[in-house]
């Protein structure tokens, strides 16, 4: 079954939970951010994450975003047993909304019903994509990364982290390597094209989240946003976006 959700003006969090079928979060428009134990996954336009049934999970969606969820029971489908980013197709984009319409109960045999089993066939055959932050268990490091989640332009460096959290810049550095398998540098510019990925799904312009990240011109954001996702911002964001229809 498919369900329909349009994220009013403020941005809306849902608390952590977790159901018995497996789940996928798709963005139609705007993103959502899903978290589940040691990462965070960013759903951009045209995509989606597919979260296994039992997975502890909180989602969070941009304002005005529209959020499809898709619920498949354990043994229906063989997909991933573990979350990944899976890129989604016009075709089956409209399969997951034509099914969001329906009523929840229906025939197998059924017109809906042999829908849903060619929807599930091509669900299993999409590419999965790797849109996703370790997150770390270590409390300190989590104050850090929610306090970056939620003001991006928060210009604190590697040491001024360091002194907030009472420990030395070497101790920091080997905490967050030892949590995340990334240097603290490494993973801050990690979190942070997951932000911009957020942001620009949501409709912000290039320039305003190139500041807000702190970069000195939006020439320098640019340079690291194609070598994170192999094409400048605005030609990714465009691109999926067409992909849509």
């Amino acid at each position: 079954m498919a369900h329909r959700v349009d994220v009013q003006e403020r941005e809306r969090e849902v608390p952590v939970h977790r159901h018995r079928s497996g789940q996928l979060v798709m963005a139609l428009r705007g993103a959502v951010s899903c978290d589940v134990p040691g990462a965070m996954w960013m759903v951009p336009p045209q995509a989606g994450v597919w979260i296994p049934g039992g997975t502890p999970h909180s989602n969070h969606g941009t304002a005005n975003a529209v959020i499809y969820y898709l619920f498949v029971a354990r043994d229906a489908a063989p997909l991933p047993a573990s979350c990944c980013t899976l890129r989604i197709s016009p075709l089956l984009s409209e399969m997951i909304q034509y099914l969001a319409a329906q009523p929840p109960s229906y025939e197998a045999g059924g017109p809906t019903g042999r829908l849903a089993r060619v929807l599930l066939d091509q669900l299993c055959a999409m590419p999965a994509e790797e849109v996703s932050l370790p997150l770390p268990e270590d409390t300190r490091l989590r104050q850090v990364s929610r306090a970056m989640m939620r003001d991006p332009s928060d210009r604190r460096t590697q040491a001024d982290w360091a002194r907030h959290l009472g420990m030395s810049e070497r101790t920091l550095n080997r905490l967050c390597t030892s949590q995340t398998g990334l240097s603290f540098g490494r993973w801050r510019r990690q979190l942070h094209m997951m932000v911009a990925l957020r942001e620009l799904s949501g409709g912000a312009t290039v320039q305003q989240v190139a500041y807000d990240l702190g970069y000195e011109s939006p020439s320098a954001f640019i340079t690291m946003f194609k070598k994170a996702f192999g094409k400048p911002p605005a030609t990714y964001i465009n691109d999926r976006l067409m992909a849509g229809g």
